[in-house]
């Protein structure tokens, strides 16, 4: 098999951004449905399920992902596969579950900022340690610069009176939720190597995602009973194309980018898109409007001195 071609940088920052973007409006769709069914697992139960149907509707009408969804079974089968490359979308569950606990609650930009804080130092890790599909790459002093200022734009987040309206454990959820992201990136886009097929990669989180929410689900039912009646409208469901859409993308771009480039790219993604989210529907639990656009200015700058410089 011959060696993908590398994107060059601006396009795969660009995918990145998109898929923070994306990650911004499901966890506002989720964190409503959350709120509406007034159990977040149940929400994002059904999240991953829309995503599960449109895969298996998409995967056996093309050829070569049929193709690719033999490789992934044969390779399980025959334990070619190492077990842990399966396991991204145990952290996309995380995700989409953190999603309906908190953001319904704190808004889009407080949920985002605990994610931030778990991308960037897990992706900085995992970058070091080689963990994803483009292998070790340096821990330059851009890239420490980088994680750094993501941090700082964490910290203005906080600010004023947001911690005394948002009790603290709910920022350690989606702290745990941008780790997650983190690894599932570099554990799909090994995945998708492996069996050539980023869409391959993303049935398989999918259907491990699914899976694991389908225990959480009937955990949480037996303890707390049964959610409230589904609701009507259609847009609170879509947050599972989103999904399927910004696992693909990242399955793909991971091995242009590396673990920590790509989540800083989300991080500026995520960040612009929660403001405009947080202002045109804002929750009691968002921050000020001056603490939303220094949050999006300090990130835009991380991710300007991380970026890999081009030698002549």
């Amino acid at each position: 098999m011959t060696d993908v071609r590398p994107l060059p940088t601006w396009i795969a920052l660009g995918g990145a951004i998109a898929i923070g973007a994306m990650t911004a409006i499901q966890a506002r769709i989720n964190g409503v449905l959350g709120v509406r069914l007034d159990d977040g697992i149940v929400a994002g139960l059904l999240s991953f399920a829309v995503g599960l149907v449109l895969l298996a509707v998409v995967i056996p009408a093309i050829p070569s992902t049929r193709a690719a969804a033999g490789r992934l079974i044969t390779g399980i089968r025959t334990r070619r596969i190492p077990f842990w490359m399966l396991l991204g979308g145990t952290c996309g569950a995380l995700t989409v579950s953190t999603q309906g606990l908190v953001a319904g609650v704190l808004g889009v930009s407080l949920f985002t900022v605990g994610v931030v804080a778990g991308q960037t130092l897990h992706g900085l890790l995992l970058d070091r340690a080689g963990f994803g599909p483009s292998g070790v790459v340096a821990v330059t002093p851009g890239r420490v610069l980088g994680g750094a200022l993501a941090l700082v734009a964490v910290g203005i987040s906080l600010g004023g009176d947001v911690l005394s309206s948002a009790p603290p454990v709910l920022l350690v959820l989606p702290f745990l939720a941008g780790a997650g992201i983190a690894w599932q990136a570099g554990a799909n886009g090994r995945l998708a190597k492996r069996v050539a097929s980023p869409i391959a990669a993303t049935l398989m989180s999918f259907v491990a995602g699914t899976a694991v929410l389908i225990v959480a689900a009937s955990l949480s039912v037996a303890v707390r009973g049964l959610p409230r009646a589904l609701p009507a409208e259609p847009w609170l469901y879509i947050g599972g194309l989103l999904g399927f859409l910004y696992i693909l993308l990242g399955a793909f771009l991971v091995a242009h980018t590396g673990v920590l480039l790509m989540s800083l790219g989300s991080v500026l993604g995520q960040l612009s898109a929660s403001i405009v989210i947080d202002v045109a529907w804002p929750t009691a639990g968002r921050p000020a409007l001056w603490q939303l656009i220094a949050m999006v200015v300090v990130a835009f700058t991380s991710v300007v001195v991380a970026l890999p410089r081009r030698r002549r």
